[in-house]
């Protein structure tokens, strides 16, 4: 099978796949796979609150006429259970849930794009060729097929693998065509297509265990996380052609500190004199060499 089914049955198989399995992913306990921003606690939340916002009212609209709609939401409540914020309704949406929206809304995600399947593809003999998942024996194996990925590069290196992001692609285009109007924030990891195509020569697809990552993508099928980088370029188009205004995209650091500064100096002053839970969540969301750079957040209004 082609490598994008694999990793979509490892990952959403109604039984074994990843993301179908009750347990917890998420966290930094022993028996956990990783930690990201909503792992920070509500102060995760706070700060997303925060920015959106003044994100909406910079653009003259009203907070409180907007749904917060969580899409991929880990936690049965969302990243603003317990938050005080202004918005009319909130609303968490899981994996694979049918997705409807409309009206006036902030469209949030976190880490939702980088679990969608993703094309391998190789430069090998001259041609960009689409690679699959084989069993032999009781091994699966990584091959390479006869036929072209869905993108072609206009140019490749020998052995240069190329990780398609299509899937994710796709499910941005799905949510930006649906008769809604507001914001769109997405916080994830990911790329420019001149990055993934020229200076990521093995690819980005990584597997995650016990706080481990790997390269091993093929071992432990449904019991690891699979993720590969979004291509920022090709969600910004699927956006750009549902009538929104121009992308913005910026490290996590940055978009919290240029929209969320208020929010963030009321923190560091009421923990001035000691070194609290508080502060050190928001030094993890902050600092560039913990999530600060290590996440972006693709933003746009319609």
């Amino acid at each position: 099978m082609r490598f994008a089914k694999f990793m979509e049955l490892a990952l959403y198989h109604p039984e074994v796949g990843y993301y179908r399995r009750a347990r917890q992913r998420i966290g930094y306990t022993a028996d956990t796979d990783f930690f990201t921003a909503s792992s920070s606690g509500p102060i995760f939340g706070e700060l997303v609150a925060a920015a959106c916002t003044k994100l909406l009212q910079s653009a003259g609209r009203d907070p409180g006429r907007h749904v917060f709609v969580e899409i991929g939401a880990e936690t049965r409540d969302g990243i603003l259970c317990g938050v005080t914020h202004p918005f009319g309704a909130v609303r968490t949406q899981r994996l694979g849930e049918p997705l409807s929206l409309a009206g006036d809304c902030i469209v949030f995600s976190n880490e939702l794009f980088d679990a969608q399947p993703c094309v391998r593809s190789v430069f090998r003999g001259g041609r960009w060729r689409e690679t699959g998942v084989e069993l032999r024996g009781e091994t699966l194996v990584e091959v390479e097929l006869e036929s072209a990925p869905p993108y072609v590069p206009p140019t490749g290196t020998e052995g240069y693998r190329f990780d398609q992001p299509h899937a994710a692609t796709a499910l941005a285009d799905s949510i930006a065509a649906q008769s809604w109007r507001g914001l769109f924030v997405a916080f994830d990891y990911g790329k420019t297509l001149r990055e993934l195509s020229e200076e990521s020569p093995g690819g980005t697809v990584r597997a995650y265990h016990r706080h481990t990552q790997t390269n091993e993508l093929l071992a432990r099928a449904g019991e690891q996380d699979l993720t590969c980088h979004v291509c920022w370029d090709w969600i910004s188009d699927a956006l750009r052609r549902h009538g929104f205004s121009e992308p913005a995209l910026s490290f996590q650091e940055a978009f919290f500190i240029r929209n969320a500064g208020e929010f963030i100096a009321t923190i560091s002053a009421a923990d001035a004199a000691r070194f609290s839970r508080r502060k050190l969540s928001l030094l993890q969301l902050l600092h560039p060499s913990h999530l600060g750079q290590k996440f972006q957040v693709l933003q746009a209004l319609r």
